[in-house]
């Protein structure tokens, strides 16, 4: 793999950062990074993550390995060429209209979406994803998400699921570089 662009965020809402690296090669594109932050619970939590996609940008599968509070965290995700998912080599059912990751603790897996859609100013489109919830235990579930492309920078994003939606500013390499509330980039 060779790296093709990094990113350090600040996150806002509780004490906490991340560092990613977009990485290629001829067959793939990969996100690696770790995340380090305190939950509003007290808990506190250090999880290394790796998402790879195959070069259209379709998720083939993920790791999210580390610990939260006492707990180990260890999990592995993979998507076949159905679009049928399972969590640790169990069959999730009902996400196979989702065809990205989305891991709720890191802003690295929206550039998966918006790379993917690949979307024009003035458009916007439906982005279901297979949701990793680890406050409930590591489940995946499907999370709704929302995106309008309202500048070549700039996306309109909506999660109702959290009641969230916020304008998303991207780096040139579609990075979120401003999460309003949530994440900023530092680096």
């Amino acid at each position: 793999m060779q790296t093709v662009s990094s990113i350090l965020w600040r996150r806002l809402d509780a004490p906490g950062h991340d560092a990613c690296r977009l990485e290629r090669n001829a067959t793939a594109w990969q996100l690696d990074g770790a995340a380090v932050f305190r939950l509003e619970d007290g808990r506190i939590g250090q999880l290394h993550y790796r998402v790879r996609c195959d070069l259209h940008w379709h998720t083939q599968w993920g790791t999210v390995r580390g610990w939260l509070g006492g707990s180990a965290i260890d999990l592995a995700i993979a998507r076949d060429a159905r679009g049928h998912w399972k969590l640790n080599d169990e069959a999730v059912p009902d996400l196979s209209h989702c065809t990205d990751l989305d891991l709720g603790f890191t802003p690295a897996t929206n550039l998966l979406q918006l790379r993917r859609l690949n979307l024009a100013k003035g458009e916007g489109a439906d982005a279901p994803a297979a949701w990793v919830d680890l406050d409930g235990g590591g489940v995946l579930s499907e999370l709704m998400q929302r995106y309008e492309r309202t500048a070549d920078d700039a996306y309109a994003y909506e999660a109702k699921r959290f009641d969230y939606a916020a304008t998303l500013r991207v780096t040139q390499d579609g990075f979120v570089r401003d999460y309003p509330g949530l994440w900023s980039a530092e680096a």
